[in-house]
């Protein structure tokens, strides 16, 4: 008997650095843009970018990993997709900053004006901004969505409802007993049954994480 596999939330570290080296493959390239495009723009965010600035970042990024993916060799041990693709956001977040440089105290630049990284120091929004950390807080967000994501299809669909209700809303058991009309031990049993779903997925995930 045939089984189908369903596709991969965050695809596996090999199979999806390969296929985005072939620039025609359009559908590897969607699902590395909806896989990744909210962890960037979050972190953009958090740097202290607008919406729009954050989405050029995202823009931007997406077309650097485009441009750079072909001379990428897949090495944990030396460097991560991971940290390759927060060094690939980190310099986009710099040129939105570099465009806002040009720009202060009143006084108009010429864009051919030597950029001064160090000038990134005083910029009021990134005043104890950690890239690092912000990109592994976010990352953490990212990897719980995408574990809430397999889960919810994977289990039944009112336990599912009372986990995220109880657990992920932070509603009182007794009031989603209340609200679903079920009774409090369900609750009760459905945070433990999907909780422990959603450390088997993240674990899985992590394992394969790029």
């Amino acid at each position: 008997m045939s089984t189908t596999t369903a596709p991969e939330i965050i695809p596996t570290r090999q199979s999806l650095l390969n296929r985005l080296k072939n620039w025609d493959d359009k559908t590897s390239w969607k699902d590395f843009f909806d896989t990744y495009w909210s962890l960037i723009y979050g972190v953009a965010r958090k740097s202290g970018l607008n919406d729009s600035e954050a989405q050029d970042v995202v823009q931007e990024t997406i077309i650097s990993v485009a441009r750079k993916i072909p001379e990428f060799t897949y090495d944990p041990a030396v460097c991560s997709f991971k940290t390759w693709l927060m060094k690939m956001t980190h310099w986009r977040i710099i040129d939105q900053f570099r465009k806002k440089q040009y720009q202060r105290e009143g006084k108009l630049f010429r864009r051919e004006e030597a950029w001064n990284e160090s000038l990134l120091e005083h910029q009021p929004e990134l005043t104890g901004f950690d890239l690092e950390a912000v990109w592994n807080e976010e990352w953490e967000k990212h990897l719980l969505s995408a574990a809430l994501k397999k889960v919810k299809h994977r289990v039944d669909a009112k336990q599912f409802q009372m986990f995220h209700l109880h657990v992920v809303k932070a509603m009182p058991a007794l009031k989603v007993a209340e609200r679903l009309g079920v009774k409090l031990p369900a609750v009760y049993f459905a945070k433990y049954k999907v909780s422990a779903e959603m450390k088997a997925e993240i674990r899985r995930l992590k394992d394969k994480l790029i």
